[in-house]
């Protein structure tokens, strides 16, 4: 599916559905690593005539000090990312009509660092793997699942963070693998598309 079919897929998607007009809408982008979910919602955002803001799961990763990560497999499905605090500082303040406030996780630093505010406005996009985790899916207007072969995936995520991060994107596959099996998303998506 091309960027413009896909496009006018999500906007006939949306005029069918009914809201609230005193919140944002909000699309949920899920898929594994590497498979273009940043990339679709960057899309997405520059295709929208109003204001699109987009919420990164990345910026909610849990930081190390606060989790053992040494037995993966030992770990609650998706234990990585906060889904409770994306949920209670974007979410619901969104739908409940007023902006979102949260503090952005700072992979340099390994700590939450900058303030961002999300305004109850416009389209709300949240991407990264587990965004339409069972928890969080009906809160969504629209999920899109974005599928991509393993090896495709593998491919670009050693390409952007070098052949050192092989072991990293080991464990991250594993624990994708996990997700997909227990929560489905795929299987519960409004759209599935190939990846971008």
């Amino acid at each position: 599916m091309s960027l413009e079919s896909l496009h006018a897929t999500i906007t006939d998607r949306l005029g069918r559905l009914e809201r609230p007009v005193n919140r944002p809408l909000l699309i949920g982008v899920d898929g594994c690593g590497g498979s273009g979910k940043s990339t679709l919602a960057e899309a997405l955002k520059a295709s929208c005539p109003s204001p699109v803001t987009i919420v990164h799961l990345d910026d909610f990763y849990v930081p190390p000090a606060e989790l053992d990560r040494s037995r993966p497999e030992s770990l609650p499905v998706g234990a990585d990312f906060d889904w409770r605090r994306l949920k209670r500082e974007v979410l619901d303040s969104v739908l409940g009509g007023a902006d979102g406030k949260y503090q952005r996780y700072d992979w340099g630093t390994e700590r939450l660092s900058d303030w961002h505010e999300v305004p109850a406005c416009g389209t709300l996009i949240v991407e990264g793997v587990t965004s339409t985790r069972l928890e969080l899916a009906p809160l969504y207007d629209l999920t899109i699942w974005v599928d991509c072969p393993r090896e495709e995936r593998l491919r670009r995520g050693l390409e952007r963070d070098g052949e050192e991060a092989r072991g990293r994107w080991a464990a991250w596959m594993a624990a994708e693998d996990r997700y997909a099996q227990s929560h489905k998303p795929m299987e519960r998506a409004d759209l599935v598309v190939e990846g971008v």
